[in-house]
């Protein structure tokens, strides 16, 4: 596997800030709530979200991982930062907990393939800037264009800048932000934002104007799979999503950018990357929660032994499928890959965190995970 070039002497692969928050997950809805009516769900988790999200997926690709974030010193709090170092190797060093700041909450309810959600939160005491402060070496950083622009140095620096933006509640989309795309590496908008502060009216038409800013650009589009140009080369790819059955879409989003991430350090094909991305956001929508929803390189192994069992079988689509991702068997790492920790429904005591991550054969553990290389469990 070359995820990370071991030659590389910079301090992390990939440096993320943003907010973390306590994200709480309803799944398998009936019927969206209403005033006065109680609606009971099939199931629920708990994990770390918000920008959580793209540090755990980016962690359990392999990537050394930093995040700034704040955290408050609530349970909430401790909970998701224990998880994060002490479960996914996520770097906290910058980082800072603050007293009398209670931690961000998102309860999430997923339905009809999508979901709504609900959050209370404050800004931090303290900016991304004063936390980072001398900012660490890095190969590259994830980073929304809204706000202070606390990457500049370490973009300055040679690291590879992968830009997101967020919705728009007031509607403006605002084409001024796009200035912000300057030195940026790669932006992966979803076909709305990208059509909205284009004014364009189809993917497309966005794709080729967004292309003219960044050297790679790349639409999302949800359940119809992605688009994207290498502006350098003049490569133009379109893949499809893969067919699933989406149980959560949380953090989606945020799963397709750290495998691109992935792809991108390591040097591959651009169409082997959306594919790869494609993948990896397939993947975690079959699971509850953002983060912990994050494929690692156990899941993908996995899915490409069932699909070539599929193929081999005589499955015709499987092998179509098979066909498209053959490059998967080279990249693949050759350790073993860990068992993986699954979002669920009750928020872990301390003491039974500290169990499971001593203890591979704790019965919760087996009830949450499926095999050695980390394939999909389910939340109670």
């Amino acid at each position: 596997m070359n995820n990370a070039d071991q030659t590389d002497r910079r301090d992390f692969d990939v440096l993320i800030s943003g907010t973390v928050f306590l994200d709480i997950v309803f799944t398998d809805l009936p019927c969206p709530p209403s005033p006065g009516r109680e609606v009971w769900t099939g199931g629920m988790g708990s994990s770390p979200g918000g920008i959580a999200n793209r540090a755990v997926a980016t962690a359990r690709l392999g990537l050394r991982t930093s995040l700034v974030a704040g955290f408050g010193d609530d349970g909430y709090g401790e909970w998701c930062r224990r998880v994060l170092v002490e479960q996914e190797s996520v770097d906290l060093s910058l980082s800072r907990t603050f007293e009398q700041w209670h931690t961000p909450v998102t309860v999430s309810m997923a339905y009809e393939n999508d979901r709504a959600m609900v959050t209370h939160g404050h800004r931090a005491p303290m900016s991304a800037r004063e936390m980072i402060g001398k900012p660490p070496s890095t190969r590259a950083v994830v980073v929304e264009l809204e706000g202070d622009p606390w990457w500049r140095p370490v973009q300055q620096a040679g690291a590879l800048v992968f830009a997101d933006v967020g919705w728009d509640p007031s509607g403006v989309w605002d084409r001024r932000l796009l200035d912000q795309l300057d030195g940026v590496h790669c932006f992966m908008p979803n076909e709305v934002e990208a059509e909205a502060y284009t004014r364009t009216a189809t993917p497309e038409a966005a794709l080729a104007a967004l292309a003219e800013l960044v050297p790679i650009a790349v639409v999302t589009r949800g359940s119809s799979g992605a688009l994207a140009i290498d502006s350098e080369t003049g490569e133009r790819v379109e893949v499809p999503c893969l067919p699933v059955t989406a149980i959560d879409p949380t953090g989606a989003g945020d799963v397709f950018g750290a495998s691109l991430v992935v792809g991108t350090l390591a040097g591959w094909p651009l169409e082997h990357r959306l594919r790869f991305s494609a993948l990896c956001s397939s993947l975690a929508v079959q699971q509850f929660g953002g983060a912990l929803a994050a494929p690692g390189w156990g899941d993908i192994a996995d899915w490409w032994a069932c699909l070539s069992d599929r193929a081999v079988a005589g499955d015709p689509r499987a092998r179509r499928l098979r066909e498209s991702y053959a490059f998967l068997p080279g990249v693949l790492p050759t350790e073993p890959a860990k068992v993986l920790r699954r979002a669920e429904a009750t928020i872990a005591r301390l003491a039974d965190l500290d169990k499971r991550l001593d203890d591979p054969h704790d019965d919760v553990m087996e009830r949450t995970t499926r095999s050695r290389r980390g394939s999909p469990g389910r939340a109670s």
